[in-house]
């Protein structure tokens, strides 16, 4: 995802307020897939910290419908590479814990650029690769924060930077991972366009070759897919609505959910990229606090289905 360390710092402790769904049993496979679901979370985000739940009822839907789901943590704030090893650490040990060869990796934002990594680096690990609202070609939001910290001057960055790794390493501690690392300028690096196109130069796998086409579907075995939403403002409860209200002006009028531009989010087969849905409604959040019309948790289930019946 990519998440502005500047904008998202308080929406963030909103999460706070959340409970997350009940836990419910299976009823009946539709979602059950063949490989485990990793989810991976974007920039400014967490596994779980306390009741609250990064991917909101989203793990609990999926494992209702059979399926084997496993939510990982790396830093909140962190380059893709890096963010992209400590996930690769956590798949080995979810493939040592099911048995399972592979896994299906489905990223978040700045999730999208972890999970691309480690199917580039370990591509006999991966079944399927799939970005949800992530920044493949960057933000503009980032060029802009960029842009600012560049004009302030270095004095301002330092400054700026360590009250955001000073929140991601909060974050870190209330969801039980103190020991991962922030750098808030190194995150910033990766999101900016000039970031993500120097990751897509050494990561390609599925990355469109046009401003706003698809990507190859299918990759060393591995199939590529993603979605997004564009628009900000659905929920007039949701206090993130009003955040991507005044994010998404840095796109100047170019359609974005709030962070992520529309064209920027395709990667692989573009199953659909104009969902009624701003950058947190596509993980159900604010408390599943969604616009009508908008359905995130019945989308991952159904694309589990979709992988299923690929005999993935």
């Amino acid at each position: 995802m990519t998440r502005s360390p500047l904008m998202l710092t308080a929406p963030l402790l909103a999460l706070a307020v959340l409970a997350p769904q009940a836990q419910a049993t299976d009823t009946g496979g539709y979602a059950r897939t063949r490989y485990p679901i990793v989810l991976a979370h974007g920039m400014a985000g967490f596994d779980q910290m306390g009741p609250v739940q990064y991917w909101h009822g989203i793990p609990d839907d999926l494992r209702k419908h059979g399926a084997d789901v496993h939510v990982t943590a790396v830093s909140a704030f962190n380059s893709s590479e890096v963010r992209g090893e400590q996930l690769l650490r956590q798949v080995e040990q979810i493939r040592a814990l099911t048995g399972a060869k592979k896994v299906h990796l489905i990223g978040h934002s700045h999730g999208s650029q972890s999970s691309r990594y480690v199917a580039a680096v370990r591509p006999d690990w991966v079944a399927s690769v799939t970005a949800v609202s992530g920044p493949n070609k960057g933000s503009d939001v980032a060029d802009l924060i960029q842009q600012t910290s560049d004009t302030a001057g270095p004095q301002f960055t330092t400054v700026l930077s360590s009250v955001v790794n000073g929140v991601g390493k909060l974050e870190a501690i209330l969801s039980g991972h103190p020991e991962l690392p922030q750098n808030s300028l190194g995150g910033l690096a990766s999101l900016n366009s000039a970031g993500a196109a120097d990751f897509n130069r050494r990561f390609p796998a599925a990355v469109p070759a046009s401003d706003c086409g698809e990507g190859a579907p299918v990759v060393q075995g591995i199939r590529y897919y993603s979605w997004t939403g564009i628009g900000q403002f659905y929920n007039p409860l949701n206090p993130f609505d009003y955040a991507m209200t005044l994010t998404g002006l840095a796109f100047k009028g170019k359609p974005n959910d709030g962070l992520v531009g529309q064209c920027s989010a395709h990667l692989g087969r573009v199953l659909r990229n104009n969902y009624p849905m701003n950058h947190f409604h596509t993980v159900n959040q604010l408390a599943g606090l969604v616009g009508w019309g908008a359905a995130p948790v019945a989308t991952y289930r159904t694309h589990a289905n979709r992988l299923k019946l690929l005999g993935l």
